[in-house]
This record gives C-alpha cells, sequence and structure tokens, in this order.
C-alpha cells in the first residue's frame, strides 16, 4: 500500500458489484483510471464481483495499468448490503487516505425511502411456470417451494426478459441501478443502516462526511436527505432511475484533478453537471445537489402544508384540486415519488385558498430559493418538470414502513397521507 499523506480530496467508491450490475463495475473503474489519483486527491474503490468464488478487493485507482496492480487488500467474498462492511471500508479509506474532504460514493444503492425487502418480494412473485426457451427457473435453495433464485433469473432471462420481470415485479430497481444488493448474501443496505453507519463515521471523522453520492436509482427524495442530515453534509442523486452507464467517473475526475482545492458545494455541482451532459437529450436522466442542512427547515415546511392541506381535506373541491394537481405532477419510474416542488407549484397555482397557497410558497422556496437544491439538471421530455427532489405520495395505499422514517415521524406528511387515501380510495 502506497503512503500517501493527506490531500485535499479521497474519493471512495462503494461497488456492489454482486448482482446484474458486474460488468458495470468494471467499467466504472476503467473510468476512474482514465484519471486515477493524482498528488492531491486519493481514489479509492472496493469492488464485490459476482460469484461466491470471487474475492472483494480494495484498489487505490492509479491512472493507467492494469486494474489488478491497483489491488491494495483482498477481503475473499462479503456481504455489501451488510452496513458494517460499508463502514468498515469508510474507515479503512479515512485511516489510510486522509484528506481535507472526503467524497463516498455508494454505487447500486437506490430505490429512494422504500426499505422493502427486494429479494423476499421477489421470492414470492415469482412462480414456477417462469418458462424461456422452454426451460423452467428453479427455486432458490431453502426457500419457499413457489420461488425462484434471482440469479437463476439472470442466468436464463436475458435483458429483454430481465426488463420485463424485474422492472415491472421488483419495484423497478434491479434492471438500472437499484438498492446495494448483495445476490450471494442476499441482502442490502436500507436507510435506517446507513442512517446508523454514516453516524459512526462522523464520531471518527469528528464532523460530517464531505458529499454523499448515490450512483443509483431514485435516492434524491425528500426523505432521504432528512434521513442522513446528521451526518453527511451534501447529497449528489437522481430523482428519477439511472441508466446503467451511471456517472461519468472519468469526466468528474478530470474536473477534480484541475482544481482539486474546489469546495464541496463546487464538486457537487460539477456531480450534476458533468452526470446530464453525459447523457443524450432524450435520455430522460436526473440528477441533484442537496444541502442536508436545510433538510429540518424542509421539513418543517411539508409539515406546515400537510397540516394545512390535513384542515382542508374534508372539502371535496380541496380534494379535487390535490387529485387533478397530484395526476399532473411529475412522476416517476416508481410512480409513487414525484417531484414535491412541482406538486407544490400546481397546487398553488390552482388552489383558491390563501394559506393552502402560503404553504405550497414555502416548500418551494425551502426547495430551490436557497433551500435544500443547490443545483439540479435533466434530460429528456418525460422528466423535463423535475426540479431536484421528491417525496413519497402514493394514490392507493401506504406503506407500513414508510412510519419508520424521522421523515414520518417529524412531519404530518403520513397522516396527511392516509387521510387522503382514505377518502379517495374505492370502497371495498
Amino acid at each position: 500500500m502506497p503512503k500517501v499523506t493527506e490531500k485535499e480530496w479521497t474519493v471512495m467508491v462503494y461497488l456492489a458489484g454482486d448482482n446484474n450490475l458486474d460488468s458495470a463495475g468494471v467499467i466504472d473503474l476503467k473510468e476512474m483510471k482514465k484519471v486515477g489519483s493524482t498528488e492531491q486527491i486519493n481514489v479509492i474503490a472496493q469492488f464485490d464481483r459476482e460469484g461466491k468464488s470471487i474475492a472483494t478487493n480494495r484498489y487505490y485507482i492509479r491512472k493507467g495499468g492494469t486494474l489488478a496492480k491497483d489491488v491494495v487488500g483482498s477481503l475473499g467474498e462479503t456481504n455489501m448490503g451488510n452496513p458494517r462492511v460499508l463502514e468498515d471500508f469508510i474507515k479503512w479509506g479515512i485511516k489510510n487516505y486522509p484528506a481535507e474532504h472526503y467524497l463516498v460514493v455508494v454505487w447500486n444503492h437506490g430505490n429512494g425511502w422504500n426499505d422493502e425487502n427486494v429479494y423476499r418480494v421477489a421470492r414470492n412473485m415469482m412462480k414456477l411456470n417462469i418458462k424461456r426457451r422452454g426451460e423452467v427457473v428453479l427455486p432458490a435453495k431453502g426457500a419457499q417451494k413457489d420461488s425462484v433464485s434471482i440469479r437463476r433469473i439472470h442466468a436464463i432471462g436475458g435483458k429483454k426478459f430481465r426488463h420485463a420481470l424485474f422492472h415491472t415485479s421488483i419495484m423497478k430497481a434491479i434492471t438500472i441501478r437499484g438498492i446495494a444488493y448483495d445476490d450471494d448474501a442476499q441482502d442490502f443496505l436500507d436507510n435506517i443502516e446507513m442512517k446508523r453507519l454514516l453516524g459512526s463515521t462522523k464520531k471518527i471523522l469528528k464532523r460530517k462526511i464531505d458529499i454523499l453520492g448515490m450512483d443509483a436509482c431514485m435516492m434524491s427524495m425528500a426523505e432521504v436527505v432528512y434521513q442522513l442530515r446528521d451526518s453527511v453534509s451534501l447529497t449528489v442523486g437522481s430523482e428519477e432511475v439511472e441508466p446503467g452507464d451511471g456517472w461519468p467517473y472519468d469526466r468528474i475526475l478530470a474536473k477534480l484533478a484541475k482544481k482539486p482545492a474546489m469546495t464541496p458545494n463546487d464538486l457537487a455541482t460539477i456531480i450534476v453537471n458533468e452526470y446530464v451532459a453525459s447523457y443524450p437529450a432524450n435520455a430522460g436522466v436526473t440528477q441533484s445537489a442537496c444541502d442536508l442542512s436545510k433538510a429540518g427547515l424542509l421539513a418543517s415546511a411539508v409539515d406546515q402544508l400537510a397540516d394545512v392541506l390535513n384542515s382542508h381535506l374534508s372539502d371535496a373541491a380541496v380534494r379535487a384540486t390535490v387529485i387533478e394537481c397530484r395526476l399532473q405532477t411529475q412522476a416517476y419510474d416508481t410512480p409513487d415519488y414525484i417531484d414535491l416542488y412541482d406538486f407544490c407549484n400546481l397546487l398553488e397555482n390552482k388552489t383558491g385558498f390563501d394559506d393552502i397557497r402560503a404553504a405550497c410558497s414555502a416548500v418551494k422556496n425551502m426547495i430551490q430559493r436557497n433551500g435544500v437544491v443547490i443545483r439540479s439538471g435533466y434530460k429528456g421530455k418525460n422528466v423535463k418538470h423535475s426540479n431536484g427532489l421528491s417525496i413519497y405520495f402514493p394514490q392507493k395505499s401506504l406503506s407500513s414502513l414508510y412510519a419508520t422514517l424521522d421523515f414520518t415521524k417529524k412531519t404530518s406528511w403520513g397522516k396527511f397521507l392516509e387521510r387522503f387515501i382514505s377518502y379517495t380510495r374505492r370502497p371495498d
């Protein structure tokens, strides 16, 4: 391991590739090697490849050469969905590659706030009669008799099958970029685990992590930024699903290498800009950087909006307006996630009540006018009303897990959703 003194930045990339994104992980590491570590930047990574026989390696990324020469540690097979494994990687990085600033990228962690156990859902949904080219998908070892192995589906399904099956049945997370899945361990990180491990990291640093990057799907949510507010200064993530290509690491690192003394706000902005610029005009991608020091103020504004809406919900005309705005609001691959600014903007313009208008305006101000979102961008007509931060707004049923989030405990948004759904749900 090379001897490293304190630098301006240490970039830590945690690649949970023990799933169908294994090859994408190799591509991203090669992108990092186009720039590599410099006199002022450390670029390190931990990569868990697909298969139990392949070791998890730690890398000190250098420009050029082979990945094998960048290996500085081998851990054997690991469960990258275990929060202790990520925590250990971050602690190792801080100890061995100290820096003024830290960017921690959790690659392949996503699905917003929703921590439903995707593997359990998958096994309950995939039945024995699933076939492709006449081959039956068999149950997983030790699983229920009517369930199947996710790896087995990958193996015989092919790209078209995977897209159709996973995109519709497993919360639309695996095919593109989803939760930090470890198929061998059948585990993944959830938002409560992330909060705990980042809190532990804060104790070591004696300050917050500068930037938490989520190279994954649908993580730029009000619920997520509030959950992580005490241990992270800035987040960078997407409201929408991310294509398999993810972040353009070569472009981002090239900008950082050119100006290593840049501030965390500057780097977060560059990540957003370079990500959006790297995709074609019709890609349907989003990315945003959020200042978590404003998350509490945003939560208070949403709480006030929820209280005001609750006070008017007995009015059928108000309910009709809310429904109309909800249907017109920018939504994402998980349709229960909508752009919070867009919803408030529509409602502010359509309602006849001053208190609702004022509450909507306050939320909008806390998103974009010196608020949480410091930079946002998109490409594609299907996401053109994206403003950087989404929120959970289901129309038919409320997940029981939603109550476990800090955001739900702090605000009345969950109570508003419950009451709104009770009015709009079709009677049994």
